[in-house]
């Protein structure tokens, strides 16, 4: 059974809000799950309140037996400090070959901007 970390909608149309779940990775996104390690509000209220909580332990303990966190959640843990940045490599063209050159994962821009040529 691998277990992944990963989101399950909830809330109404056009308004969003997610638990964060360690569930079987053949389960439905809404289904069956282990257990909620937290929420994320992509849509904060006025008052801007939190946008997510997380049980640190508890991620923590289900990466160290080897679950696997979505993507989504993967940037989610990345934002609160618990992973190392996700590697991003960017395209120059829709299915062309793509730019190796490092993104800086909290600015979107090149680390390393190409040298002009002389």
């Amino acid at each position: 059974m691998v277990v992944r970390l990963r989101l399950s909608r909830f809330g109404c149309k056009n308004k969003p809000f997610y638990r964060v779940m360690a569930a079987d990775s053949r389960s439905p996104r809404d289904g069956k799950h282990l257990e909620v390690l937290g929420y994320y509000n992509p849509l904060p209220g006025q008052d801007g309140g939190k946008r997510m909580g997380l049980n640190f332990d508890r991620v923590k303990y289900w990466l160290s037996v080897g679950a696997q966190p979505s993507d989504p959640v993967e940037r989610i843990l990345f934002r609160a400090g618990v992973l190392p940045p996700p590697p991003m490599l960017a395209m120059e063209r829709k299915g062309g070959p793509r730019d190796t050159r490092p993104i800086d994962p909290l600015s979107g821009k090149f680390t390393n901007p190409k040298k002009p040529a002389p």
